[in-house]
């Protein structure tokens, strides 16, 4: 069995743990609202901004015995740096002001999620992040488009609001392809076993931020704010 084979069947348990969340089913019916899609990006938002600085962490970590998973960090870096920039942008669409958006804090859940990686990365292995690549790459491209039509279709929103979802949907397949290949390349046991401990909890964690969702719907700002320029 390739590592890859091995991750996505070791956090079997722990993928379906997160796909079950209610407001997932909820969304691919056409069931979401505004203001839950909202608290979704808003999460999203939060978690994201720290993705370039997490991989930072991970390639000033990594040894010079492992040039290529540098390399691929710099690919990583290259491939995702800004993208908090794209949510912004489409709740701005929405109605919602970023600089609100930006001055907000993330639910407990989201926070928790991204002070584990960098717990990980910095006391356990480097390549800890990479367990957060594949739960957060993989549900995008299983949910992500599917999940922005049938949202786009329910509130009538813009394309401009569907930046985030569209860009980590269906188009992404290259990119998941990309992190198999990489994946296979690991043959540290520490490294492995890293990846798959950090994937278990962000799965977790991801499932618990998405269980959240309709309880922050309530408390998302209201639409009806002055945009930022």
């Amino acid at each position: 069995m390739t590592f890859f084979n091995e991750l996505c069947k070791s956090t079997e348990a722990e993928q379906q743990y997160l796909l079950s969340a209610p407001i997932i089913a909820e969304a691919l019916a056409g069931r979401i609202t505004l203001a839950q899609y909202q608290a979704f990006l808003t999460q999203a938002f939060h978690h994201v901004k720290h993705t370039t600085p997490l991989l930072m962490r991970a390639g000033s970590r990594i040894s010079h015995q492992h040039e290529w998973m540098r390399r691929a960090i710099i690919e990583y870096i290259n491939e995702e740096y800004g993208h908090e920039r794209w949510i912004l942008n489409d709740l701005k669409a929405t109605g919602l002001s970023p600089k609100l958006i930006e001055q907000s804090e993330p639910h407990t859940s989201t926070a928790a999620m991204v002070a584990l990686v960098y717990h990980r990365i910095d006391d356990i292995h480097p390549a800890s992040f990479f367990g957060m690549a594949h739960v957060l790459e993989g549900t995008s491209v299983k949910l992500a488009t599917q999940a922005a039509g049938k949202i786009q279709a329910q509130l009538n929103l813009p394309n401009s609001a569907f930046s985030y979802l569209l860009s980590h949907g269906d188009l992404d397949q290259e990119h998941v392809a990309f992190f198999e290949t990489l994946m296979n390349k690991v043959t540290e046991a520490a490294a492995q076993d890293a990846i798959i401990t950090t994937a278990k909890h962000v799965y977790r964690l991801y499932g618990d931020m998405f269980r959240a969702i309709p309880s922050l719907a309530s408390e998302q700002p209201s639409m009806n704010v002055e945009l930022a320029s």
